[in-house]
């Protein structure tokens, strides 16, 4: 499967949305490159609500590739990252990806389905 594209400038929407999609399709190494454009390119302000996110999804990139422990490291860095933004940036369920990511960190033991674990980004 090809790479997204790099350093393409999205509105936040549009990164959430094509992020979303990308999960659900199972490709979180694809979503991750989505939001680390945004962490890239969005307002300093942002830029460790998109890292956290990034991370996230490269997270569960590790934990369908079987790598366990550095997958749960990164779904716990996300999540912390994340952690800080509890005003719902752009309707993004920081709480409930918080959650998700320190309930799949923990139960990681072997390759798991990135689709059937892809977690909501809104509820």
């Amino acid at each position: 499967m090809e790479r997204q594209p790099e350093g393409v400038v999205r509105t936040p929407d549009e990164t959430v949305r094509e992020a979303q999609r990308l999960l659900d399709a199972g490709m979180p190494f694809h979503a991750h490159e989505v939001l680390e454009d945004a962490w890239k390119s969005g307002p300093e302000e942002e830029r460790e609500l998109w890292r956290g996110l990034a991370q996230l999804a490269v997270g569960l990139t590790h934990g369908a590739r079987g790598n366990s422990a550095g997958g749960a490291r990164l779904l716990l860095r996300g999540a912390d990252r994340i952690g800080a933004f509890t005003h719902r940036p752009y309707g993004i369920d920081v709480e409930g990806l918080g959650a998700w990511a320190r309930s799949l960190a923990a139960r990681l033991g072997g390759p798991v389905d990135p689709a059937a674990e892809a977690p909501r980004l809104r509820d």
